[in-house]
């Protein structure tokens, strides 16, 4: 799907390839503002980033990027310079209400949850709470008190750790799955898949999980998890985020690990080759 705006005089703009799931497409036509992209905090840094909300269902989606160089696009008559593919993976919103729930809890008080997640900076956070299934989510990560029929919340470190620990499990079972090598020898010179899992040791999984959740929490919260799941310092030579490599290097993997990190169903089922780019990739949606 080609997505783009003409200027003044019919001169184009911008124009962008996107991969999406057939449902999205179809909720696109159902709705004139089905599909809408809104800049939220991005839950590793606090910088706004840009997603995909589906008014739809609803559902939200990080874009992920794939850039080969050398590559251009066809469209319509008009060549597009870059090459680059996009496509919407679900992302787990647990993972930016965290966000808001840590920097609400130095207030150190149970509140509603409205109050809790409100940004001058980023006023589409609201969004997130019509999200379905939000109550279930949320004890996930928070204490909840009930008064007068209504529900208020304080972020719970315990809870969120333990949580955090089962996306780990989650997603070293999907890179073992795909016998993806993690071993911090490979990781410092290049990312591959083969038959060599077996020289991977669990705690290399462990590590590698730990980095690749890590793109979805504050720095703080990912030293505390990995103190929690008692992880040796990583060596020097691999100081960069696995994800960053992950992505960089295996495209084809990002969006399998990413469905195991936020807990939903891998987003095609097709074998074309931007489909298989986008069913298998680190950071989709939740339990």
């Amino acid at each position: 799907m080609a997505r783009g705006a003409d200027g003044g005089d019919g001169a184009r703009v911008w124009q962008h390839v996107f991969l999406l799931p057939e449902y999205l497409k179809d909720d696109s036509k159902k709705m004139k503002s089905g599909l809408v992209f809104v800049k939220l905090a991005n839950p590793c840094s606090g910088e706004g980033t840009i997603y995909l909300f589906n008014m739809c269902l609803p559902q939200l989606f990080e874009i992920k990027v794939f850039k080969e160089k050398n590559h251009s696009w066809f469209i319509n008559e008009s060549v597009q310079s870059g090459g680059l593919l996009h496509f919407a993976t679900p992302v787990d919103p647990l993972f930016l209400l965290l966000h808001y729930l840590i920097k609400a809890d130095k207030e150190g008080k149970f509140q509603p949850l409205d109050q809790v997640v409100m940004d001058d900076m980023f006023p589409d956070c609201i969004l997130l709470l019509k999200l379905p299934e939000l109550e279930k989510l949320l004890q996930h990560v928070t204490e909840e008190k009930e008064v007068d029929k209504k529900k208020y919340y304080k972020y719970s470190k315990e809870k969120t750790l333990k949580w955090l620990e089962k996306k780990v499990n989650q997603t070293m079972a999907a890179l073992k799955t795909n016998k993806v090598n993690v071993s911090a020898r490979v990781q410092s010179t290049a990312f591959f898949s083969g038959g060599q899992v077996s020289s991977d040791k669990d705690e290399d999984y462990v590590c590698y999980a730990h980095g690749l959740i890590s793109d979805y929490i504050p720095k703080q919260l990912s030293d505390d998890l990995s103190k929690y799941l008692k992880l040796p310092e990583p060596p020097a030579s691999v100081r960069n985020p696995p994800s960053k490599m992950f992505s960089n290097r295996h495209p084809q993997l990002l969006c399998t690990v990413d469905s195991e990190i936020q807990g939903v169903e891998k987003p095609f089922t097709d074998h074309t080759r931007e489909q298989r780019v986008a069913s298998l990739s680190p950071g989709l949606a939740a339990d």
